[in-house]
């Protein structure tokens, strides 16, 4: 089966970001860089372990892609939430809310990442 929904963000640090995205648990499948400055991620993609992706670049100002870095939200379905929250918290991300069983079933809990964007690891499957 073809995931066919992705997750985009845009981030300053993209090298930062694609170490922060490993360490919890995310693949990299492809990370294109710009020739010209390698810094520079113009294309990146990433799966998560139960389905779904990610893709990500370094942000550049673009009025065709006004997406500014540390405004996004994702959700991302595990089975491990404590140790996905530990992993995210050891790699740099900062604590939103800790691991909690959530009242609409399962457990969640939620984080920001180093630039900001939030993630919310839980293991109710919408």
């Amino acid at each position: 089966m073809t995931t066919s929904l992705w997750v985009t963000l845009r981030y300053a640090d993209a090298d930062t970001a694609l170490d922060w995205l490993r360490a919890v648990g995310f693949t990299e499948r492809v990370v294109d860089r710009d020739e010209q400055d390698p810094t520079v991620v113009q294309h990146a993609e990433l799966e998560w372990p139960g389905g779904g992706g990610l893709m990500l670049g370094t942000h550049r100002d673009s009025p065709a892609w006004p997406v500014e870095p540390g405004h996004g939200a994702t959700y991302a379905v595990t089975d491990d939430v404590d140790g996905t929250y530990e992993a995210a918290l050891g790699a740099g991300g900062r604590a939103v809310a800790p691991p909690a069983d959530q009242p609409y079933g399962g457990r969640g809990a939620s984080v920001a990442d180093p630039e900001g964007n939030l993630w919310n690891f839980g293991s109710y499957r919408p």
